[in-house]
């Protein structure tokens, strides 16, 4: 993988070349950022990039140990020209020697000591497939199924043992480590070999939640945070890599929050009408009572938990579009005509404080759906909340 096939992150891309360039590559980085914007794949990129450098390549001499910089070497090679070298092809296939990798696992029977190495050949197969999914699809891909992932005592002993040991081939051995927040107490095996670790020898941690990691952890590694993605990014991905249209590109961009996993989730539901569903919702909750709201439930408890959460997500963003008219007016909103009328309606339904407070109930609510509540009793308890919020503003929103 080259930085080139990695959604955005130019700042981010240019750093870590400037790091490697001007010899002030940190032995242990921690990559930080959101679910969706890319830290895995960016991270996979310059692993990779690492490893294929040649052996004899000026820079890379002193590349983690020199304690003063260097001057910027004519003999650097930029991460998007690294494709050129021999070993590139196995670092992108995975199958680099020096290239290792650790990542949240399940025991597959009881008494089992599973280590990364026991599904690497699955763990191809995500990155090749999914490179911007997050650990539940993750999980399921290896046949989770409500079985909680981690890396074990057993996976740390792994890596002091690969990492004890001489490189195969590239000057320097790499461990890409995803998702330390799995690391429970027995990820303080690692300090020591993160603080002091063997020579030639690089750590990158992936991590989405900073307040998950272990501190001791956290504390030897130098940050480099990964923003959001733009939405003229992510429309563009969509439209070039998805193969979607440009309107619903635009349409999904705006809302995905600079997730590219969940564009990619909505795009795969964007043949759903959402904005009919909301209106009938609405109608039911504020104007035809108890018959309609249960109908509606029903219908809802038949669709997925993705679709679901698909649908909140677009009453939210929905919401977040009536604040943004009422501070910027109509032309700070970037929207189609239907949903801009559909979030200006929802002015007259409801002031500030009741479009945050259901913005709340909203959240709360995906997050249970994430955790297999049920759908009947959800939405009916939703709907209820939602009436109370808004009882003394009601508007037929046909159109």
């Amino acid at each position: 993988m080259l930085f080139s096939e990695v959604i955005g992150q130019s700042s981010t891309k240019q750093h870590l070349a400037e790091m490697v360039e001007q010899n002030r590559l940190s032995h242990a980085l921690l990559f930080l950022g959101k679910e969706g914007v890319g830290g895995l794949p960016l991270a996979m990129a310059f692993a990779q990039y690492i490893v294929s450098l040649p052996p004899d390549a000026p820079l890379v001499e002193d590349l983690f140990g020199g304690m003063t910089a260097l001057a910027p070497s004519t003999g650097f090679i930029h991460p998007d020209q690294i494709d050129q070298q021999p070993s590139f092809q196995r670092a992108a296939q995975l199958i680099h020697p020096d290239l290792h990798f650790t990542y949240p696992v399940i025991t597959k029977k009881a008494g089992e000591k599973p280590t990364s190495a026991d599904y690497i050949d699955e763990w191809r197969n995500f990155i090749q497939s999914h490179p911007y999914g997050n650990v539940y699809d993750w999980l399921q891909s290896i046949g989770a199924e409500n079985k909680q992932g981690n890396i074990t005592a057993e996976e740390c002993n792994s890596i002091i043992r690969s990492l004890s040991l001489k490189s195969f081939e590239s000057k320097y051995k790499v461990l890409l480590l995803w998702l330390p927040e799995y690391l429970g107490k027995e990820g303080n095996k690692l300090l020591k070999l993160i603080e002091e670790p063997p020579p030639n020898t690089l750590f990158i941690l992936v991590a989405e939640n900073e307040e998950l990691i272990l501190p001791t952890i956290l504390s030897r590694c130098q940050l480099v945070r990964i923003p959001s993605l733009e939405d003229i990014e992510i429309e563009t991905s969509l439209i070039v890599r998805a193969k979607a249209s440009p309107e619903i590109a635009k349409q999904i961009s705006a809302i995905c929050e600079g997730n590219y996993r969940e564009a990619l989730q909505l795009l795969q539901h964007a043949d759903e009408d959402w904005h009919s569903l909301l209106k009938e919702w609405l109608n039911a909750m504020l104007k035809k009572g108890p018959a309609a709201q249960v109908l509606f439930v029903e219908e809802m408890s038949k669709l997925g938990r993705e679709k679901q959460k698909q649908f909140l997500r677009y009453f939210n963003h929905l919401l977040e579009q009536s604040i943004r008219i009422r501070v910027l007016g109509e032309n700070g909103v970037n929207q189609g005509e239907n949903e801009l009328d559909f979030a200006k309606r929802l002015n007259k339904i409801a002031s500030v404080s009741q479009q945050e407070a259901i913005i709340e109930e909203l959240d709360k609510a995906s997050y249970y759906i994430e955790r297999n509540a049920n759908a009947k009793m959800l939405f009916q308890a939703l709907t209820i909340k939602l009436y109370h919020i808004i009882q003394n503003k009601t508007l037929i929103l046909n159109s």
